[in-house]
């Protein structure tokens, strides 16, 4: 019980951190310069983590955090920056608030975690809470934003339960820095071709340092070793704080406006949060293939 609550408390870590980095990102990054943007962020934390793990792949490690990199990161990496550049912090961090549904269901097929009608009733009242966060947020919809957040929405629970499924026994620390380097190296590559090199200001210094080893390598420590360890369900409700991180870190740092149904959602969000990490689940929904 006490290693649950412990990785519990240590999931929470990613979606706060990853609600504010829409802020950082925005802020303090260029915006035409996605490519590195996604480069730098996944390149240092590898390096970071590789040395402290000090371990290569063996065997079919190699390819498969290849894999796992290109898309938990490379291509996610990608999708956030662009979400994070054309829409409001507040916004593009609540549309991610569709992930609790995407675990719940990709976990069925992939990890064997049948949904829970508790689950699923907890996974909903969190996402109404989200909904009412988005729809108190001010700032211009920009449709091509909302689409990158939706598909990093996909790819980030595949890409988790992948790698919950593919790194069963190996690392921690060394899996998710094989991964970042993976993705770092691609990612530098491709840039250098269609990208000139980001001035390097106090200010991207800044922006680089958090999104890449605060919202990265602590970040992702965290989300997979609570992958590993707890529910894949549960994770994924957790990481409705991101769109609550995202909301208050608008209000507190960036001064936008926080109204009665946004803080109503947040305390929608919070709730459902506990009870789908606490409380015993009940009996699994039938399988959808049985004739009752």
């Amino acid at each position: 019980m006490e290693d649950k609550l412990k990785w519990t408390l240590l999931a929470t870590v990613a979606p706060i951190v990853w609600g504010l980095n829409y802020l950082v990102i925005k802020a303090f990054l260029p915006a035409d310069l996605f490519l590195w943007g996604a480069a730098l962020r996944a390149l240092p934390a590898g390096i970071v983590l590789l040395l402290i793990a000090r371990k290569l792949p063996t065997g079919d490690m190699w390819w498969k955090s290849l894999v796992l990199g290109l898309i938990n990161m490379a291509g996610f990496f990608i999708l956030i920056y662009v979400s994070a550049q054309l829409l409001p912090s507040n916004v593009a961090a609540s549309v991610m608030s569709l992930t609790p549904v995407a675990f719940l269901f990709l976990a069925w097929p992939m990890s064997g975690e049948r949904p829970t009608l508790y689950k699923f009733s907890f996974a909903v009242m969190g996402i109404i809470g989200a909904l009412l966060i988005i729809g108190g947020a001010a700032g211009v919809i920009n449709p091509w934003g909302v689409a990158s957040s939706l598909f990093a929405v996909c790819l980030t629970a595949f890409g988790s339960l992948l790698n919950k499924r593919w790194t069963s026994g190996q690392p921690l620390l060394a899996t998710t820095s094989w991964q970042l380097t993976w993705a770092g190296l691609v990612l530098s590559a491709i840039a250098a071709f269609f990208e000139p090199f980001p001035p390097l200001t106090a200010s991207t210094i800044t922006g680089y340092f958090y999104t890449s080893i605060i919202a990265t390598a602590i970040a992702y420590v965290c989300w997979f070793g609570a992958l590993a360890k707890i529910p894949a369900s549960s994770v994924g409700v957790i990481g409705l704080l991101n769109p609550v991180a995202g909301v208050l870190g608008g209000t507190l740092i960036a001064h936008e406006s926080l109204g009665f149904a946004q803080i109503a959602g947040i305390a929608i969000v919070l709730v459902s949060m506990y009870f789908s990490t606490r409380t015993p689940a009940a009996p699994a929904l039938a399988n959808p293939s049985s004739n009752g």
